[in-house]
């Protein structure tokens, strides 16, 4: 008895209590990211296509092709309550969740069937995954290609010339996407500018040359446009040319325009390294382009872009407040009752939910601030806003707010650990109390105000609910930098990699097929996440190397 109280005494069993908790804390982040990067990463993976032969609920054979989605098991009760025919001496049953596409002509992308249900499943080798701008995947058999209504096919093998097509087809797709999304977009923006500019000067005297110069520069834009659009014109014929001829499982001929085709592949005919490189092709595309089908489909660029920007930009606003504030705090302000209601008014500040955040910078910034800003450098623009809307500008503002008390209180813990002598030392040997604070104190202190940046990364990345109120959109038709002056456009909205994860899976009209990209989005958001506080970390050991040698004498 006495060696279990001493057993007890020493402590023993509170240090294994707390490895305990330390190692399931850890299995439980590992397990949860383990289970995001399968659904997510398997996403892109080309898997087989199969040829269903099933019966449907009218008693009739149906060929479709699909992909299996889930297999899971049901309780054989609950089917035979909502009618399903099944035998009483079963009590589980299990069914499959196919990916058919096709939905342009079947109106949905995904069906259930029964185990009992299934007469066959083969593999054939020809089936084709086509890739769609709209309307999702289409599953099928390709018969032949049209080049302006001609079929081109005859006694050749369809797929070989599809590759060709399409690699023609993407080339002018590549050219019509720069064309709309940088030359016309750019072309357009300085005519905007151009209109604000001659309003401003309309009724002011001496304006007639001025008003004639912006007229010969709209001149020369608008020539620039009508080039743009003639060729854009011309890419759209060029682009429309051609048609590939689709069979599906059940017979049924279509014919897709190459138009809207992205890719196509025979997922049954993949060898390991051409399965690998088509992966390695999707993956790169998720990371480059731009979401469509309602976000329900495509990239992720413009969330991923304007989330590393309204990090970068919040660590930038809220660095320097925070050190000034903690400075003053620990080394200015007199340590009576008004700093110690400073602290606590800090202190509290880190408990009030984000979403108050949001509110605020919606009422502050938005309406009181910007419209301020609008009527005094932007009124030639108005009614339309510049200023007083939401934009990348005061949601960095925003989040950099609510990640404030984190620096201050950081910065503070490292002033608070620099030796007095130190201090001493210094105005000793003649210099300032400013000369000691700038060139010994702050940066022996560096590493405790990294440590403040990290925390409020960690915590801005994954922020939500206040960007909804001051800027983040569903889809942003412009992303913050481009080539137009002044290149960082701090007004324009964002997207965002926590809303577009909402968005993905709660707003999705198509939620089935929405899901792995919930997973690889929040995947993405958490290297990102993890990506920017190793730098800071880093940063941040090389600082407190550099000092720990200082901080020891």
């Amino acid at each position: 008895m006495s060696t279990v109280r001493q057993w007890f005494a020493g402590g023993t069993p509170w240090i294994w209590l707390q490895a305990a908790a330390v190692s399931l804390s850890l299995l439980l982040v590992i397990g949860l990211l383990g289970l995001i990067a399968a659904r997510g990463l398997a996403h892109f993976w080309p898997g087989p296509v199969e040829e269903w032969v099933v019966i449907n609920d009218r008693g009739e054979q149906q060929v479709v092709f699909g992909q299996l989605h889930r297999t899971e098991s049901v309780d054989a009760q609950r089917l035979r309550e909502a009618g399903v025919q099944i035998d009483t001496d079963i009590s589980m049953v299990q069914r499959y969740l196919l990916k058919i596409g096709n939905r342009d002509l079947t109106g949905q992308d995904f069906i259930w069937v029964l185990d009992q249900q299934v007469v066959e499943r083969t593999r054939p080798a020809n089936v084709l995954v086509v890739e769609r701008e709209q309307w999702g995947m289409f599953y099928g058999r390709l018969t032949g290609l049209r080049e302006d209504g001609s079929l081109v096919s005859l006694g050749m093998e369809p797929w070989t010339l599809l590759q060709e097509r399409l690699d023609r087809v993407n080339r002018l797709r590549d050219r019509i996407d720069e064309l709309e999304g940088q030359e016309i977009n750019s072309v357009n923006y300085r005519l905007e500018k151009l209109d604000l500019r001659a309003k401003s000067l309309e009724g002011k005297p001496g304006a007639k040359r001025a008003l004639e110069k912006l007229a010969s520069e709209r001149e020369v834009l608008e020539a620039e446009f009508n080039a743009a659009a003639g060729e854009l014109e011309v890419l759209f014929r060029q682009i429309g040319r051609d048609s590939m001829l689709m069979r599906t499982a059940d017979g049924q001929e279509t014919e897709i325009p190459m138009e809207v085709v992205l890719d196509a592949w025979r997922p049954n005919q993949m060898g390991l390294t051409r399965a690998i490189g088509h992966y390695g092709h999707k993956l790169w595309s998720f990371l480059s382009e731009p979401p469509r089908e309602a976000n329900t489909e495509g990239g992720v660029l413009p969330a991923l872009f304007g989330t590393v920007l309204m990090v970068v930009l919040m660590s930038i606003f809220v660095t320097p407040l925070g050190v000034v504030a903690a400075v003053y705090l620990s080394e200015y302000a007199s340590q009576g009752w008004f700093t110690r209601f400073m602290r606590i008014s800090v202190n509290n500040l880190a408990g009030v939910p984000s979403i108050v955040y949001g509110v605020f910078g919606l009422g502050f910034f938005i309406y009181f601030v910007g419209g301020g800003i609008d009527k005094l450098f932007f009124s030639e623009a108005l009614p339309t806003p510049t200023f007083g809307t939401g934009g990348l500008f005061w949601a960095s503002l925003t989040l950099a707010l609510l990640t404030l008390p984190v620096v201050i209180v950081s910065t503070e813990e490292g002033l608070s650990r620099i030796p007095r002598a130190i201090r001493e030392g210094s105005l000793a040997l003649g210099a300032t109390r400013w000369e000691t604070l700038w060139r010994t104190i702050l940066p022996m202190a560096s590493p405790g105000i990294m440590t403040g940046v990290i925390l409020a990364v960690a915590r801005a990345a994954g922020e939500v609910a206040p960007l909804m109120l001051v800027g983040v959109v569903k889809l942003a038709p412009a992303l913050p930098l481009d080539g137009d002056f002044p290149f960082l456009h701090l007004d324009r909205k964002f997207m965002h990699l926590g809303f577009h994860i909402y968005d993905v899976g709660f707003q999705s009209p198509n939620v089935e097929a929405a899901r792995p990209l919930v997973y690889a989005t929040a995947l993405l958001l958490v290297a990102i996440t993890l990506l920017l506080n190793l730098t800071a970390i880093s940063i941040r050991n090389r600082l407190r190397e550099q000092y720990r040698d200082l901080e020891a004498q």
